[in-house]
């Protein structure tokens, strides 16, 4: 069933996030699962799944504790799966050492894991991340080290991970390849090295010796002792490191080896896999918000048309509240499907020679409205010549009204807006000022970054969905224009400006954007077919009392019946439809021995391009998105040419 909300475009968008987090997390070499506050899997990366044997898609929801086992590798006792009790009470701090992770398929994997709690901001406790690492290679590599009788070069040149063999004093007798690599430093400059005297001093660090104090005492091994250290020439790192001493049956029981491995990118990720996670909460919680806005009047309003006695008058306010709040979601859902383009590099614009005045009225008519109900005033000052532009009239007059929402939005009751149009050099300047609340300094570098809802105090009720900004630079980058936000801090008000490039030819008649008034199509068989009867009954009656003759049908197969017989000029057909879809319908219609002159027009939730493409494919004339203004309507069947002749 076709469901007049922004479900669709607010799920592409969040699937664009998250497909951008799986490569992200694709490209490390750890696992990364996930669970909730009460254990039940909410994520699993590539590699978890390898490693595991789960797919994501079985495991989510799934408990985590009983889908995997982890062993401690030496006594085979079982290792306790992190929970967000576990973690609260510090009996899971960080996983054991010598872990084996038994896959589903009973294959064991050494691993190195650690756990640690996901919490908001507040301190909510959100879940778990479990984040493990398959050390297999390095486990085996250990053990024909441990049983070889010298540390040969060829073995030591295998390890991928930095280390370094030291002797009774602490001192470096050789290191591998990688170690040179990652802290930079060369071979001469390391053998016969006090450790601690490495690098100038920079491997002086209390947690080292905390760890080899540990070795030399207890002779016993320490693995994944994690040391966080900012190297005066390297910058902060976060290490694992592992030490044991060689196997007393060795050549060289004296010796220690020192492996380490480098967390900082592990973190990072993490990092960024929580703060991901708040962004996502957030900006449903605000979708929510906004989409609740606009509901709550159109419930009254229609309570209010329900009451008896009303007059002309009460009866057409209740109309223009509704007219107005759906407006209101319709746009809503226009710049989530713009921001899914974006985010898909889909996004199209039709560039012609356009005049600015042209794009300012209509950005200037769109948020009218808003900008009287916040009670606030309008100044636009042009110049008087006319100022041309190579744009798409539309998407223009969409940035500026972004821009104009923004401010009515931002400022309290009573305020100024001014849009002052100038010409540049071979520029054009628009700029839009407000004396509103105004933007923090630290926020200018990233106000037009994706979900960036300003300034996190402000009341819920003037925050929006943080995407305007975003739709409004790329639209901007695509006309080969720049657009940038000035503000003195919190308090001061704020400035957009936006630079165009001029075109200096006379002005060609601009895209009707403001949209004139079409004359009805009336006096034609129409046939209307959805399976929400609401949609279809509604429709029907508002077409009716134009002078038309109507049917409904709510399935693909009764729509293929009524209009065997009915014969309509026009169809409104729905694309999601029970038994038969809109695009089998079309085919089929097109297919009589009338369909060829019949007026196919595709009215649906549906509005991407492709959707657009592929009901072009079907045999559609046009293609409408839910939900239509019946004057728009109007305007593409009055000017359709070859329009049939009335019944």
């Amino acid at each position: 069933m076709e469901m007049m909300n922004p479900a669709p475009a607010s799920n592409a968008a969040l699937q664009d996030q998250r497909d951008w987090l799986r490569v992200t997390l694709s490209s490390i070499g750890d696992a990364v699962i996930t669970t909730d506050h009460a254990g039940r899997v909410t994520f699993m990366n590539p590699l978890a799944e390898t490693l595991t044997g789960w797919n994501e898609q079985e495991a989510i929801g799934q408990p985590l504790v009983g889908m995997i086992r982890i062993v401690n590798e030496e006594s085979r006792a079982p290792i306790e799966i992190p929970t967000v009790q576990a973690l609260r009470e510090g009996r899971t701090v960080k996983l054991a050492s010598h872990s084996l992770l038994i896959a589903r398929d009973g294959t064991e994997r050494s691993i190195s894991d650690s756990a640690a709690l996901i919490q908001s901001d507040s301190g909510e406790v959100r879940g778990v991340v479990l984040v493990f690492r398959d050390i297999t290679e390095r486990r085996e590599t250990e053990r024909a080290l441990s049983r070889a009788s010298t540390y040969a070069d060829d073995i030591i040149a295998t390890l991928r991970e930095p280390f370094l063999v030291l002797d009774s004093d602490l001192r470096v007798k050789t290191a591998n390849r990688s170690f040179y690599d990652s802290f930079k430093v060369s071979k001469e400059q390391t053998e016969e090295f006090l450790v601690y005297e490495l690098g100038n001093g920079q491997w002086d660090i209390p947690g080292l010796r905390t760890l080899l104090d540990e070795v030399l005492t207890l002779n016993h091994s320490v693995d994944d002792f994690e040391v966080d250290h900012v190297f005066p020439t390297l910058g902060r790192k976060i290490m694992l490191l592992n030490a044991r001493p060689f196997p007393p049956d060795s050549k060289h029981p004296e010796l220690i080896l020192l492996a380490m491995q480098d967390a900082s990118v592990l973190r990072e990720r993490a990092d960024e896999l929580a703060e991901a996670s708040r962004n996502k909460d957030e900006f449903l919680a605000t979708l929510a918000h906004e989409l609740r806005n606009p509901l709550a009047p159109i419930r009254n309003a229609v309570l209010y048309l329900g009451m008896e006695g009303l007059k002309e008058a009460e009866m057409r306010t209740a109309r223009d509240v509704i007219d107005r709040q759906v407006t209101v979601m319709v746009r809503l859902i226009d710049d989530l499907l713009d921001v899914s383009r974006i985010s898909r590099n889909t996004l199209d614009i039709r560039k012609q020679s356009v005049g600015l005045a042209a794009v300012v009225e209509s950005a200037v008519e769109t948020s009218g409205p808003l900008i009287r109900q916040c009670g606030h005033t309008l100044g636009v000052s042009l110049p008087p010549e006319p100022i041309h532009l190579n744009a798409d009239a539309i998407r223009l007059a969409q940035v500026l009204s972004n821009l104009l929402n923004n401010a009515a939005r931002y400022m309290q009751p009573g305020g100024r807006i001014e849009l002052i149009g100038v010409r540049s050099g071979s520029d054009a300047v628009v700029r839009v000022r407000d004396g509103g609340m105004g933007i923090r300094r630290d926020m200018l570098s990233s106000i037009f970054d994706m979900f960036t809802q300003g300034d996190p105090t402000l009341e819920e009720s003037q925050r929006g969905l943080g995407i305007g900004l975003t739709l409004a630079r790329r639209l901007i980058d695509m006309h080969d224009g720049t657009i940038e936000a000035r503000s003195n801090g919190l308090g001061q008000g704020s400035e957009f400006i936006v630079r165009l490039p001029l075109i200096e030819q006379p002005e060609i008649a601009s895209p009707a954007i403001d949209g004139t008034r079409a004359p009805s199509w009336s006096g034609r068989r129409i046939l209307v077919v959805d399976d929400n009867r609401d949609s279809a009954d509604s429709l029907g009656m508002l077409l009716q009392r134009r002078g038309n003759d109507i049917r409904s049908a709510y399935d693909g197969i009764e729509a293929l019946h009524v209009a065997a017989t009915f014969q309509p000029n026009l169809v409104l057909l729905d694309i999601g439809l029970p038994k038969l879809n809109g695009y089998e319908v079309a085919r089929r219609l097109r297919q009589l021995p009338y369909g060829p002159d019949m007026v196919l027009v595709a009215l649906t939730g549906w509005g991407q391009d492709e959707d657009r493409q592929r009901s072009a494919e079907a045999g559609f004339d046009a293609h409408l998105v839910k939900p239509v203004h019946p004057e728009a309507l109007d305007e593409l069947l009055a000017g359709w040419r070859g329009t049939p002749t009335p019944v």
